[in-house]
């Protein structure tokens, strides 16, 4: 079985990754495609050297590199980003079993610019997943939505519903994982990964105030109707 997240940035994708990784069946890979959007973008996201060196750059070898490693474990789950999917072979990853993480992108901008200022709607993904959505949904292949607060609201009770959606038996071990960086984070993880590698669950939903400039305010007006979307079709708390 392959797993396909498509998760936005500032989302709880690498925390849900983490419990992925805590089942006995399953084997996680951390947004392998990134190296070929950061090709394809020439963007001077931090770590960037260290990402172009660590994976390779060609999107079908990367594939093909995945499918090699389906057939060789029971489950495997590939941790992506909305905005790596430009330029991938979607008939392909349409044969995946996809999952939807967004996140209120009011909450993402501010946890974005933080690392990168300026995000644009393109940075969010959310027009990508929906892109994506509406592509899955022609093809008449079936989908699972997340929204992050409702996981971090009561985790078990949501994954549980997502294993459901998804035929895979569910496991408490998912709920946990241990603090640290892990051997399959990412070479970027020193950038974005601080919080979640002190943490060893999914935390309560974040209620901090939210400041956003002009700029992301504009972002945010784009970007609200994506959201929605999903929020409506995702598994509630």
């Amino acid at each position: 079985m392959l797993i396909h997240l498509v998760s936005g940035p500032r989302n709880i994708s690498t925390a849900l990754m983490y419990a992925f990784a805590q089942r006995h069946d399953t084997v996680v890979l951390d947004e392998p495609f990134y190296a070929h959007y950061l090709t394809q973008t020439g963007l001077p996201h931090p770590g960037r050297a260290e990402v172009l060196a660590s994976q390779s750059a060609d999107a079908t070898e990367v594939m093909q590199q995945i499918q090699a490693l389906e057939k060789q474990q029971e489950v495997v789950f590939v941790k992506n980003m909305g905005h790596h999917l430009s330029g991938l072979d979607w008939q392909t990853l349409a044969e995946w079993t996809t999952v939807f993480l967004v996140r209120d992108p009011a909450q993402m901008l501010f946890s974005y610019q933080k690392v990168i200022e300026n995000a644009s709607l393109d940075d969010l993904g959310l027009a990508q997943q929906e892109a994506f959505r509406a592509y899955l949904q022609e093809a008449g292949k079936p989908y699972a939505v997340l929204e992050g607060n409702e996981v971090r609201k009561n985790p078990e009770g949501v994954l549980n519903t997502l294993c459901q959606q998804i035929h895979l038996p569910f496991e408490k071990a998912m709920l946990h994982w241990p603090a640290g960086p892990k051997t399959y984070d990412g070479s970027w993880a020193p950038y974005w990964y601080a919080n979640v590698h002190a943490s060893t669950r999914f935390s309560p939903p974040d209620t901090k105030e939210i400041h956003l400039d002009s700029t992301s305010q504009a972002v945010l007006a784009q970007a609200l109707p994506y959201y929605k979307n999903f929020q409506e079709l995702s598994i509630k708390a």
